[in-house]
């Protein structure tokens, strides 16, 4: 089934179509023939939130085995070919997906089709002890230099366990701990594979230099004989009260460059008008050079050498409003934490300017732009808003809907959410005697999603 492309007030011009294979597969295309590439992007509906207790980077886990063989590829394969037919490629994995993705010259289409149709269709023909070792150990190294062993490298991990309590889909990251990492067996992929690789758990979009008609019957050829699945579990319920109700602490003492002050804000769902305010008011408060915070801890005050607020939208749980300071030289983190409770507080109290909503509107819709811009990024969008939200067309006009938002909802959603009483906070102390600036504040999403670069070794 499909239905015709028609560019929605809003879009920019972009238009998608939406169709549906017998056994459920979601396939999304959006024709750009601008530059003769094209991008393949599929979503599972499965990341570290379906996991249970005792398995956690399960998923992450298997977003690496996805990577070595499948029926007719073997080993490094997929790597091979896509790379040898001047394509690229990753996956991540993130709380609430697991998704895979190539771009390619436009005439290898039909190949990356056909890759990843073999991995979902036939991957368990390859799944052995061998492999599953091998990424075991790839995961296990990914995470001693990406979390444990560089500083602040766990800053997300704490953070996340202290927004959302024990027992919360949500209170671990994707990467998992080490000793589930340990426990997980063969079956226990195998197990994974049969419940959520399955055409009806994943969409696929088709973004750029394409025959419409000729990428359906190519996605047919190849994903239509995939028998569906129907035994997958509901995700845990992710519901929590708007806000904490008190402000959770944790003090670290490590080895790190200079004193930081870390918090997590719970803040609106994604997919909600309520976010699109909470977004522009952090981009308003943290967001690079020209926000309040930098302004006045950086530049005016110079008490910290970096600071910056972002958003880390989640669907199934209260997104998190990610606030990263460095102090600078010897000031003490109190001194920093009074000094952004009074610029919240200000802005709580007066909302934003005209200015700073211009200023801060143009910003998000430059980053917009320059998603839905690339067949890449515009491939990854329409899945997203097609698994979390039912709707791949509403990626084309989000731009539209975050310049739709006032400055009445701005100062609101700082006024219910972006209090002491609504915070985890992360405090960083150095153990050695001297601090030394330290760098860029550490972007959440980026944190929250782990790629597997580290799969084609």
């Amino acid at each position: 089934m499909g239905h015709t492309a028609t560019a929605e007030a809003g879009s920019g011009g972009l238009t998608a179509t939406e169709h549906r294979l017998a056994n459920g597969l979601r396939v999304v295309l959006s024709e750009d023939h601008l530059t003769p590439v094209a991008a393949v992007c599929l979503w599972y509906d499965v990341g570290s939130r379906h996991e249970v207790k005792g398995r956690t980077g399960l998923a992450h886990l298997f977003e690496h085995l996805m990577f070595q063989g499948s029926g007719q590829v073997k080993g490094n394969g997929h790597f091979e070919l896509v790379q040898g037919a001047g394509g690229s490629l990753n996956g991540t994995t993130s709380f609430e997906r697991t998704n895979y993705f190539e771009t390619m010259p436009a005439h290898q289409l039909e190949l990356a089709l056909w890759l990843e149709a073999d991995r979902m269709g036939s991957l368990l023909a390859a799944l052995d002890d061998e492999s599953m070792e091998n990424q075991r150990d790839v995961v296990k190294n990914e995470r001693r230099q990406r979390y444990d062993n560089v500083p602040y490298g766990t800053a997300f991990e704490r953070l996340t366990a202290l927004a959302y309590p024990e027992g919360h889909p949500y209170h671990h990251t994707p990467i998992g701990s080490m000793a589930d990492l340990d426990a997980a067996t063969l079956e226990d992929a195998r197990a994974f594979f049969r419940t959520y690789y399955a055409p009806n758990n994943a969409v696929l979009s088709v973004v750029g230099d394409i025959d419409p008609q000729q990428t359906l019957a190519w996605i047919e050829k190849y994903f239509g004989s995939i028998p569906s699945h129907d035994g997958k579990p509901a995700p845990r319920d992710g519901v929590l009260p708007e806000v904490i109700g008190e402000q959770l602490r944790e003090v670290v003492e490590e080895e790190v460059p200079a004193r930081a002050l870390m918090a997590a804000y719970r803040l609106p769902h994604d997919g909600t008008r309520a976010c699109d305010a909470a977004d522009l008011a952090l981009t308003i408060l943290g967001g690079g050079e020209s926000s309040r915070l930098y302004n006045r801890l950086v530049r005016r005050d110079r008490t910290a050498v970096a600071a910056g607020f972002g958003l880390l939208r989640l669907a199934g749980a209260p997104s998190l409003g990610w606030l990263d300071v460095k102090t600078s030289g010897d000031v003490e983190v109190p001194v920093i934490e009074t000094a952004i409770d009074e610029e919240l507080a200000r802005f709580a109290e007066e909302g934003p300017t005209a200015e700073e909503m211009e200023r801060a509107q143009a910003q998000l819709e430059r980053e917009w732009l320059d998603r839905l811009g690339t067949v890449a990024g515009r491939a990854d969008e329409l899945c997203r808003y097609a698994v979390l939200f039912g709707d791949p067309q509403l990626a084309l006009t989000a731009v539209k809907r975050v310049l739709e938002v006032t400055p009445e909802e701005v100062q609101e959603v700082a006024k219910a959410r972006l209090r002491p009483d609504n915070r985890a906070v992360l405090v960083y102390e150095p153990t050695a005697a001297d601090t030394t600036e330290a760098g860029d504040a550490q972007d959440a999403d980026a944190a929250a999603t782990d790629d597997t670069e580290e799969a084609a070794k």
